[in-house]
Parts: C-alpha cells; structure tokens; sequence
C-alpha cells in the first residue's frame, strides 16, 4: 500500500500544496509534478550534484531529500534566477563567459551550489572553492573554468 502525505512548500517563490508518495525523492517532486527541468536525475545516490537545489538557504542533493521533508520549507532551483525579461544571472552569465558550459548536464547543480557560496558574501580562495564545489561531478569541463567563473562572480559582487 502506498503511503501519501500532503505538504505546503514554497518553490521558486510560490507556495504550493502536494500530495506525495512518502518513499518520492525531491528531485522526483521538483520535476514531475512541478516541472523543473533544471533539477537533474544524475546518481540518485547524492554524489553527482546534479539534482541540488537551495533548502532554507542550504544547498543539499535532492537525489536524496524525500519530499516530505520539504514540508514547509523555501526551495530554489535554477529556474529562480531568471529575471522577469528571461535575463540571466550573473553566475550564469559567468559561466557562459568563461566557457564553464559543456554539455550543460552538471550545471544547473554548480550554478545552486556557487549561489550557496555566493550568498555568503565571502572572500575565498581558489582552492577554497575547489573544496566547495568539489560535490560535483563533471565529464566535459575540466572544472577550472567552472571556479573561475564562480571566482569572477564572487568578486564582483563583493567589490559591489
């Protein structure tokens, strides 16, 4: 017998009410029922990154978030950044700009991940951001151009 339970969450800025299975995974939620794209089906095990998303301004793999625990709690994909003309953030921007897009796969996740860091308002280094960004997976990148994008953007806005 599947197991339902209603939840009220607010994703990208919207309060929603679900009704889910309680074995359902976040990313499953996100992307089935509320169709966020960005939110990508990778490992389902929580060690690719493809599938973060913000949670109350923490960034966790939703691979691995059941979407009961999302009861009453902020949830941000990548599809919050877009501006109300379609305009891109400017940690999308820098990322195309420094060539950290590929196939696109793993993006939206480091994109999450660097507004987590981002959002810190801190000064970190290189090798800091290696570490912060290092839940990530990546085929095609090489991943320096993905710091450095993620190093512009943060001293842009610091010095903002």
């Amino acid at each position: 017998m599947i197991q339902r339970k209603t939840i009220q969450c607010t994703i990208n800025g919207k309060q929603v009410e679900n009704v889910v299975d309680v074995r359902a995974s976040l990313t499953d939620m996100l992307r089935n029922d509320y169709r966020m794209t960005s939110v990508k089906k990778g490992c389902e095990v929580g060690e690719c990154g493809a599938c973060n998303v913000i949670i109350d301004g923490e960034c966790f793999n939703s691979c691995i978030y059941l979407a009961v625990w999302a009861d009453g709690k902020q949830i941000r994909t990548l599809e919050s950044l877009t501006g109300p003309g379609g305009e891109l953030s400017d940690i999308q921007q820098a990322f195309i700009d420094e060539g950290a897009v590929q196939c696109g796969f793993c993006t939206p996740g480091f994109i999450m991940t660097a507004i987590e860091i981002l959002e810190t308002k801190k000064l970190y280094t290189r090798d800091e951001l290696r570490k912060l960004l290092s839940g990530h997976l990546c085929r095609c990148t090489g991943y320096e151009n993905i710091i450095t994008a993620v190093e512009k953007t943060m001293l842009q806005r610091l010095e903002a």
